[in-house]
């Protein structure tokens, strides 16, 4: 009887012990965090001297930071963290305005598009040809309306 004691005590320690250690081959998954304005490369290629608050907004989103000391100055900040590797990625975009709240210049790790885009003539839409039907092909059947399912036929019942 004395000696089960020490031994239920060690016996306690191992298995406290044993709940820190965690083996190698077991790995937690952990979830990406993303923080922070996205912005895509097109998005900011769209921005072009002189354009007010509203139309980058429209183009950009709502900024992260919009300082009420510094209301020429737009903040776009964007953060990764990679829950696989845990390999941080981290972006900044800052807009300028001038006096009439037109966009004056851009800084940050996102290019946007210079004086040499601005003169560029022709439009950047581009076609993309999903195939035609020959002019000889028979035309598609027309199919039959579709009758109303059993709510519509209900609501039509009750009469709305």
């Amino acid at each position: 009887m004395l000696c089960s004691r020490p031994l239920l005590a060690a016996a306690f320690f191992v298995a406290l012990g044993a709940c820190s250690l965690k083996p190698s081959f077991i790995n937690e998954y952990k979830i990406d965090v993303q923080q922070g304005n996205a912005l895509d490369q097109d998005a900011v290629a769209q921005l072009k001297p002189g354009q007010t608050k509203d139309q980058v907004r429209f183009l950009l989103g709502t900024p992260l930071i919009a300082d009420i000391f510094h209301q020429q100055r737009w903040d776009y900040v964007y953060r990764f963290k990679s829950g696989s590797t845990g390999q941080v990625d981290t972006r900044r975009l800052t807009v300028f305005f001038d006096a009439d709240n037109r966009l004056l210049r851009v800084d940050g790790d996102v290019a946007a598009s210079g004086e040499d885009d601005l003169t560029m003539s022709g439009t950047r839409n581009r076609e993309v040809d999903l195939g035609s039907l020959p002019a000889d092909a028979p035309a598609a059947p027309q199919s039959a309306p579709e009758e109303p399912g059993f709510f519509g036929s209900l609501w039509d019942k009750i009469g709305f």
